[in-house]
């Protein structure tokens, strides 16, 4: 004779696989918040040692808001890893490279088919990832044993049927940013 499943159970049953789908999908956070970071990540890219906090601080919490994105969860472990640049304390310098890079890796260990899709800036959020991982394995000093996976990545995007859909701007910054390693190889 077959039992039949409570209704309790099925509807748990039910909110457990949405969850699970739910999880699997691309997420983005809304575009104010994520711009603003975006921005003071840019600054200090560029040599603004100011922003580097303020674009941690942001990063952090957008990824505390939705602690399995892995585009925030890159963003904010390159903007971590950028904070050892900010301190001359050598303890305090390996532990913010340390912990910025476990953060992309975990980042680009929770990426799936579903993050083919646009996350934040109208780019494929596994380019993204991808991308913003490169960069920081390739600026982290030799010693760190990055710079082969950074270039790995950055060939990954460049390759990525993807590649050809992302918006000019990101296109372009990749194939800036493969043109200088080349250089730099040379």
């Amino acid at each position: 004779m077959r039992s039949k499943a409570s209704p309790i159970f099925s509807i748990r049953l039910l909110a457990l696989a949405a969850a699970l789908v739910l999880s699997t999908t691309a997420q983005a956070v809304p575009e104010a918040p994520f711009q603003s970071a975006f921005a003071h990540f840019s600054q200090a890219r560029s040599g603004d040692s100011a922003a580097v906090d303020q674009a941690a601080q942001e990063f952090a919490a957008l990824l505390h808001t939705e602690p399995g994105n892995p585009v925030l969860m890159a963003y904010a472990g390159a903007a971590t890893a950028m904070r050892a640049n900010t301190t001359l304390l050598p303890w305090k310098k390996m532990s913010y490279a340390e912990d910025g890079m476990a953060l992309i890796d975990k980042a680009l260990a929770l990426l799936t088919p579903a993050h083919n899709a646009v996350v934040q800036r109208n780019v494929p959020g596994v380019l993204e990832v991808r991308f913003v991982a490169a960069n920081t394995f390739l600026a982290v000093p030799g010693f760190m044993n990055r710079g082969a996976r950074g270039a790995k990545l950055l060939g990954e995007v460049l390759d990525s049927p993807l590649f050809e859909q992302a918006p000019a701007a990101f296109q372009d910054a990749v194939r800036q940013r493969a043109a200088q390693l080349k250089a730099n190889a040379s």
